[in-house]
């Protein structure tokens, strides 16, 4: 099975430091991604792509590999995903290693789990999608946003004042988990999201965007109440 897993983790964090490998419910948060990739099945080989020792050294100790270590210059805070992941499909090509598929998972996913994967994978595959990654419905109408110019308060789109939110079509974001990506698209296009782009949609409780340490002490209170959620269904 020709897929490989990419978990990029760089040392440097300005928000929150050493972010990466920041116990989380005392594990280093990484350990999650790299565990929830190996037991899924799916991948010949899950990487780490780092320029940190102490994070390839963590990497390895959960059973994920790191061949190489990131180049500085896709290590600063203005290189993107699509860059790091370029230049591991670029690094392993030079080793005569090419894979068919990539799944990118961030180090900083925790309720990424073995069965979410495994869902997108099939339905990647299913559907013939480019690339393909879980989002998440947003929890308010946007078409009832507000913006805020000189002062006054005003609609975005004030088409949408008198709508019932029941009425308004659903709308999305990307949950910031993992993507699935076609090697041989991904070559051309440099994009994690294309035309030819597809999604699973998963609940509020399953996901959380960690920037700060509020969204820390979140994610740690939502991982939990998602294992007695799971729990509760047995």
């Amino acid at each position: 099975m020709a897929n490989l897993a990419i978990i990029p983790a760089r040392g440097g964090s300005k928000r929150i430091p050493r972010k990466n490998i920041k116990l989380f419910l005392g594990k280093p948060i990484i350990a999650y991604s790299i565990e929830a990739a190996l037991k899924s099945n799916l991948f010949e080989e899950v990487m780490v792509s780092t320029d940190d020792e102490e994070i390839a050294k963590i990497a390895k100790k959960y059973g994920a590999k790191v061949p190489f270590l990131r180049d500085k210059k896709n290590a600063n805070d203005f290189a993107v995903l699509a860059d790091v992941v370029e230049e591991v499909r670029i690094n392993y090509s030079k080793k005569n290693k090419d894979f068919k598929n990539i799944c990118c998972i961030l180090p900083t996913a925790p309720f990424v789990t073995p069965t979410k994967i495994t869902e997108a994978y099939n339905k990647f595959i299913d559907g013939n999608f480019e690339s393909l990654f879980p989002v998440l419905e947003f929890s308010f109408p946007i078409q009832r946003s507000l913006k805020i110019e000189n002062n006054k308060v005003d609609m975005v789109w004030n088409e949408y004042l008198n709508s019932r939110s029941q009425d308004l079509e659903p709308r999305y974001h990307d949950s910031g988990q993992f993507y699935w990506l076609k090697s041989a698209a991904f070559e051309i296009e440099k994009k994690l999201f294309t035309d030819n782009s597809g999604a699973i949609v998963i609940s509020e409780l399953h996901a959380q965007d960690i920037d700060t340490e509020t969204d820390w002490k979140l994610a740690e209170i939502k991982y939990k109440l998602m294992l007695n959620d799971q729990e509760s269904n047995f």
